[in-house]
């Protein structure tokens, strides 16, 4: 059953990259986003698992993504994220969005937030608000 959280008429699907970065080797939350995200209406690019920042980075680029999302479960939270966000500044990604989840402390996504990192959601988070959440964003920020 398709749940379309579309809100205004765009020229195109949302395009999505999901990612694994690191050595985590556990993606069934990734894949369960990334099913959930094709069920709103978005075009979804998943990398597979143990993807480097600059493969993430460079996958964003190539397939002209509006929104990066990073599952990670690993603790390398805070060496990932501000690796990735150096790199997408560097290529002039700062009209993508970069959102996540896994396990981030409370701390720590504060932190996160403060360099540039969009909302990132806890084990658990309904996927109808992480769409919703990518949508709404996408609306306000990207122009197509």
């Amino acid at each position: 059953m398709r749940n379309p959280i579309i809100h205004r008429k765009m020229s195109r699907p949302i395009r999505v990259l999901v990612a694994k970065v690191g050595l985590d080797g556990h993606d069934r939350g990734a894949k369960v986003i990334a099913a959930a995200l094709r069920d709103a209406g978005m075009e979804v690019i998943y990398t597979g698992l143990r993807q480097t920042p600059d493969n993430v980075v460079n996958a964003a680029l190539q397939e002209d993504v509006d929104a990066i999302g990073v599952s990670i479960l690993s603790g390398a939270h805070m060496t990932v994220f501000p690796k990735i966000i150096e790199g997408m500044r560097s290529q002039g990604l700062e009209d993508v969005l970069l959102t996540g989840g896994g396990i981030i402390p409370d701390e720590d996504r504060e932190t996160l937030t403060g360099l540039g990192v969009g909302k990132l959601f806890p084990p658990g988070t309904d996927t109808r608000e992480i769409a919703g959440y990518i949508q709404s964003w996408v609306e306000k920020n990207r122009k197509f």
